[in-house]
């Protein structure tokens, strides 16, 4: 990571990104504005996590009861409307009086506040929870309610006087918050009725995690939103109260009214023709273009890993020059000691989940110190150095308890977050100061999945061909002929990132004493973002720091993995069909794919190292500098480390996978 004050020798640049220098642990806000922007690189606005004194919102019967008003001109409008167009009549203030012609706009344009309004005006539900209460409560309220979400609150503790009935908001869960926990609950050895007396608090989204929008907001930011993040439910918050949440499914209601949800004629013209599944109905054969796949997935998948790590061009063992002019004529850095990236990758081996022998787990990580601790004559390296070292030493332990232990009832996958959260209380019991991003990912050969929990600025991609047949759906160009196209190689996947501003990660680190300060940027590994990734033969997955991320774009990073490919002879001339063919005959190039992925890991380094000294041609980096009002051009030189991972369908030291290279 680069260092703190990221000076350049561009006087300008120089002193408006000294104001936003990354810092390891002050609290800073965004350059828009006193709220942090914490999703940046997502091109969202809205900033995760609720100030831990919001409340929920008082509302009195009065509002509850109130009725959404219209105007003539609105019951009277014509129902012909322009077929591609979502579009509703613009509200008039109560009491005035609308000569102008009638006015139409797009659902995606309503306001938040509006949708809101007429969800509480059809059925008023105080949408909360007691953090004490317990799982079965919790279902018990969403279907009585109706609910898709709700408000953990804290009956105990009160932000004011005039919220003591209401209580303090600490988090918020979901329906499908439910159901992980009872599957939680189910994956710890527990009974159905101990799953559901789980506590809800244990549980929840924490406020720090919880993404809200906004009254003034509108329906299709509020879509892009829960779309980007994958999730259903937003809180809306004013003034330091959530005054209600709003889902899809209040979305799609909006504008309508309730002659348009019922009647004779209604169900005639929507629902009489589509009530109802024969008797003989089943459920119809994969598509062709997934057969393949499908095929696979009885079959556990393998990965081949490599891994690739460039310091800083101007790191020398005496510091880091600010630019190239600082630096001097000297060569640029190539020892891997300076920096403050570290990884790790560990194969460790389980009991099979069947009782019958053993099942290889995957493990890879890495982390980018911070480099602004050097202010405070604190080695950067040490504690993201410390932090990897820990989670490989976990990891040798868990195995080490697991060796002799075949027996199915031993077997439980140590998740990502875990060994995040152990090694990092490892690390402050050592009392190691400093600061570091991290990601950690554990790849499942059985399902198919890849496991990761990513805190701060680096993060995972997968890459997958996409057949001809299906590419269409992802908006590939079908206007050019495919002889004179160059892949269809897509990217299916891209970790969320999380800052507090711009250039200002979310942190795992230490001071010598806890931070009374719940509003740094240094977090628990339960903050992390931690998710699962399903993966099919023939991906690439590429994890790494922000070193590549921040000079390279992803779309620049699946071309080289496409050339990689091709240049290794994995697909030739872009025929999917001809490879699962070889597939089928057994011909997986896995002992292939093993020699030559740190090859793909040590491009892609090089090449963000080229482009990060490359000052004629704006980076990602560079372009979201000057979307938030920062002077910045070229490239960012830093640290880079690059873990490429090839998934195969046979392990490398299959002797038949040997014989098919």
């Amino acid at each position: 990571m680069a260092p703190g004050s990221l000076l350049r020798s561009r006087p300008l640049g120089s002193l408006l990104l000294s104001t936003t220098a990354r810092q390891p642990w002050r609290v800073s806000s965004s350059p828009r504005g006193a709220i942090p922007v914490c999703i940046d690189r997502l091109g969202l606005r809205s900033a995760p996590g609720l100030h831990r004194q919001f409340s929920s919102a008082p509302v009195g019967r009065q509002e509850a009861e109130r009725q959404l008003e219209r105007d003539d001109h609105v019951k009277n409008r014509k129902k012909a409307v322009e077929p591609t167009v979502e579009s509703f009549p613009s509200t008039i203030a109560p009491g005035a009086k609308d000569h102008s012609p009638e006015k139409r706009r797009r659902l995606s344009e309503v306001k938040i506040s509006e949708v809101l309004k007429a969800k509480h005006t059809r059925r008023w539900v105080q949408p909360v929870i007691p953090r004490s209460a317990s799982v079965r409560d919790a279902i018990m309220t969403c279907i009585e309610g109706g609910l898709s979400g709700m408000m953990v609150v804290d009956r105990d503790e009160t932000t004011t006087e005039s919220s003591r009935e209401r209580g303090k908001v600490v988090g918020m869960a979901t329906s499908r918050d439910l159901l992980r926990m009872m599957s939680q609950g189910f994956k710890d050895g527990k009974t159905a009725d101990e799953a559901l007396g789980l506590k809800v608090g244990d549980l929840m989204t924490p406020i720090s995690q919880v993404i809200y929008t906004r009254p003034d907001e509108t329906i299709g930011m509020c879509r892009t939103i829960m779309a980007k993040l994958g999730i259903k439910c937003l809180p809306v918050l004013f003034n330091g109260r959530v005054e209600g949440l709003v889902t899809a499914r209040d979305m799609s209601d909006f504008g309508l009214e309730a002659k348009d949800r019922g009647g004779k004629k209604n169900y005639l013209n929507d629902i009489s023709e589509r009530v109802g599944l024969s008797a003989n109905t089943s459920m119809a054969d994969p598509p062709l273009y997934l057969r393949a796949h499908l095929a696979d997935e009885q079959a556990p998948l393998f990965i081949n890993v490599g891994v690739a790590e460039m310091p800083h061009p101007f790191k020398t063992h005496d510091g880091v020059g600010m630019n190239l002019r600082d630096h001097g004529p000297k060569d640029f850095a190539s020892d891997t000691d300076l920096s403050e990236d570290a990884h790790f990758v560990s194969c460790i081996q389980l009991p099979a989940e069947t009782g019958d022998g053993v099942t290889e787990m995957v493990y890879m990580g890495v982390a980018d110190g911070v480099g602004s601790w050097r202010e405070y004559n604190v080695d950067p390296r040490d504690f993201s150095h410390k932090l990897m070292d820990e989670c490989k030493n976990i990891l040798k332990e868990v195995e080490a308890k697991a060796r002799g232990r075949l027996d199915k009832s031993y077997h439980h996958l140590v998740t990502p977050s875990e060994i995040l959260a152990k090694s990092y209380e490892r690390v402050k019991a050592e009392n190691i100061i400093g600061s570091s991003t991290a990601c950690v990912a554990v790849f499942d050969c059985i399902r198919h999945q890849l496991h990761f929990s990513n805190l701060g600025d680096s993060g995972i991609i997968v890459l997958r061909h996409i057949d001809s047949d299906i590419a269409g759906a992802l908006k590939r160009d079908r206007s050019k002929p495919r002889t004179d196209r160059t892949s269809d190689l897509r990217v299916a996947f891209v970790s969320q990132q999380q800052l507090k501003s711009f250039n200002h990660p979310f942190q795992l680190g230490w001071t010598g004493e806890e931070l009374k300060d719940g509003d740094s940027s240094f977090k628990s590994a339960s903050a992390s973002c931690t998710s699962s990734i399903h993966v099919r033969r023939g991906d690439v997955i590429i994890m790494a720091t922000d070193g590549l991320f921040d000079n390279v774009e992803i779309d620049d990073i699946a071309s080289i993995a496409l050339t990689w490919e091709i240049q290794s002879g994995f697909m030739r001339g872009g025929d999917m069909t001809a490879r699962e063919k070889r597939w089928d005959m057994g011909h997986s190039m896995t002992k292939l794919s093993s020699e030559l992925i740190p090859s793909l890991a040590r491009e892609l380094c090089e090449f963000a190292r080229e482009k990060s000294l490359d000052r004629a041609t704006d980076s990602p980096f560079a372009i979201l500098a000057k979307e938030n009002d920062i002077m910045w051009s070229g490239g960012m030189p830093d640290d880079c480390t690059v873990v490429a991972m090839h998934v195969v369908g046979r392990a490398a030291d299959d002797s038949f996978g040997k014989d098919s290279v």
